[in-house]
């Protein structure tokens, strides 16, 4: 094998890596429906959404927070309106602290501590059955 062969031997494996798991990901059961509007449902028996069934529990699906506050769910876009990082829910301190620059936000959406200034974007969540129905209009 010459030098030619073994770099092109090398980009197809690397092409391989990123693009099959990436076209496997976008397989994913919770997505938003494009025949519903601008609608996130999330089936909460199924065992991807399993973190979602306790008290505390959270999962980010396409960039909306979803959180059992064991009275009800909530959702929030999990981006930090600072500079863009992903929040996190932190079930101790009943906050969404984002791990880039300190900012923390309550389960309303506001801003507790910055640099962030501006509040999380909410989402209204309806619940029927196992079935969360998120509206991201």
């Amino acid at each position: 094998m010459n030098r030619r062969e073994l770099i092109r031997n090398i980009a197809a494996g690397t092409a391989t890596v990123f693009i099959v798991p990436s076209m496997l990901t976008s397989c994913e059961e919770d997505q938003p429906d494009p025949d519903n509007g601008n609608m996130l449902t999330v089936d909460l028996a199924s065992s991807s959404n399993s973190s979602l069934g306790s008290d505390g529990g959270s999962k980010v699906i396409d960039n909306v927070i979803i959180i059992n506050t064991g009275s009800g769910f909530i959702a929030l876009s999990s981006v930090c309106t600072h500079q863009g990082c992903q929040v996190s829910y932190d079930h101790g301190e009943g906050n969404l602290p984002c791990p880039c620059h300190g900012s923390i936000f309550s389960t309303s959406g506001s801003v507790l501590n910055g640099p962030a200034d501006s509040p999380l974007k909410t989402y209204d969540v309806t619940q029927e059955g196992d079935i969360l129905t998120i509206d991201l209009s």
